[in-house]
């Protein structure tokens, strides 16, 4: 097949300083695939560009591209990332990918940060902090979308790694920058999902912590140099003992916790083996698979579930009675219940109970 089509511009990337009337060659779907998959850097740069557009005839073409790209997918390494405020994930990212990359693996880093629109865009700041790794040709930093909902954003994310994954890479770091519901979103896209954690971070983060620890594989105190020794072993004992009274992921696997050090490049070897054995694990008893079938079937309902929201939410009948319906709700003269009723109505919704 060879369609072509305009590309959607980015400022910034890719377009020659010739002016703003001249446009950058129509690239062909085959063009796309056999770029993505020679890795030629500059076609996936626009292939990711493609996919994060929300145009719907950018999406039509990323959408045959993905199915083309669909069968060179699925190798990889799909390790998600998470941590308290400064934990220190780009400096340990950058060591880890970077001794990844010294082993011979290729390595992409990805982000979800559905705040970046509000916060000025700070997973920029993490790729421009990601120096080494960045210039490593074996290594690929991408930052998330500058805006978007979170469902906008995961599915960005989680197209972009499929295409890196036909580019070649084999293993892909999915960082997420936010709090909340970003590190679910996270954990449900990867085979792995580790946990980064500080000795001495304060019982503030209590709460934020055992929401997190739940869906850990793993948990890793960093920082734990010389001079944070001591407490980052002392973490480590609390932190075993909180893990042995939760439930687990899967009872073939028991989250290991481990002290390691970004900075000083400490404790990352074994951390990966810790991964790798995890991958080993459920790829022999047919876990790794299932899970993935089940992240398929469940990202296309999450995908209905945005769509349709976004459709409820711009329907003009409905926008036309939401600041009523709201203020209804908020004065007391409508329960929330009846209220989700009027906007459903408004928007066509028949109520299946008559």
């Amino acid at each position: 097949m060879h369609t072509s089509f305009e590309e959607p511009g980015v400022e910034g990337e890719f377009v020659r300083p010739t002016g703003p009337a001249v446009r950058r060659r129509k690239l062909e779907l085959a063009e796309y695939v056999e770029g993505v998959r020679a890795c030629d850097r500059a076609v996936l740069g626009r292939a990711i560009t493609l996919v994060e557009s929300n145009a719907k005839k950018d999406q039509a073409i990323a959408q045959q591209m993905l199915i083309e790209l669909l069968p060179h997918t699925g190798k990889s390494h799909r390790v998600g990332i998470t941590g308290v405020p400064g934990v220190g994930k780009s400096t340990f990212i950058e060591a880890l990918g970077s001794n990844l990359t010294a082993a011979g693996h290729r390595v992409a880093v990805l982000a979800v940060d559905p705040t970046s629109g509000v916060t000025g865009g700070s997973i920029l700041g993490d790729k421009t902090r990601m120096t080494k790794l960045s210039r490593d040709p074996n290594a690929f930093v991408r930052p998330s979308p500058a805006s978007g909902s979170l469902g906008g954003v995961t599915r960005k994310t989680r197209e972009t790694m499929l295409v890196c994954e036909a580019a070649g890479f084999d293993v892909v770091l999915v960082e997420t920058v936010g709090v909340g519901q970003s590190e679910t979103a996270v954990a449900e896209m990867v085979d792995f999902f580790l946990v980064l954690m500080l000795a001495n971070a304060g019982d503030e983060l209590q709460g934020i912590k055992r929401g997190i620890m739940e869906l850990a594989d793993m948990i890793a105190i960093n920082k734990a140099e010389a001079e944070n020794a001591v407490a980052a072993r002392n973490a480590k004992r609390e932190y075993m003992a909180a893990l042995r009274l939760m439930r687990g992921n899967h009872p073939a696997w028991k989250p290991p916790v481990l002290a390691v050090s970004g900075l000083h490049n400490f404790g990352l070897d074994l951390l990966w083996e810790k991964i790798d054995e995890h991958r080993k694990i459920f790829e022999h008893n047919g876990v790794l698979q299932a899970r993935r079938r089940e992240q398929m079937r469940r990202w296309m309902w999450s995908m209905v579930d945005d769509r349709l929201l976004r459709a409820v939410r711009s329907h003009p009948a409905v926008a036309s009675q939401v600041p009523q319906l709201e203020a209804a709700v908020l004065d007391g003269k409508l329960t929330a219940t009846l209220g989700a009723e009027a906007i459903l109505k408004a928007f066509g919704e028949q109520d299946p109970n008559g």
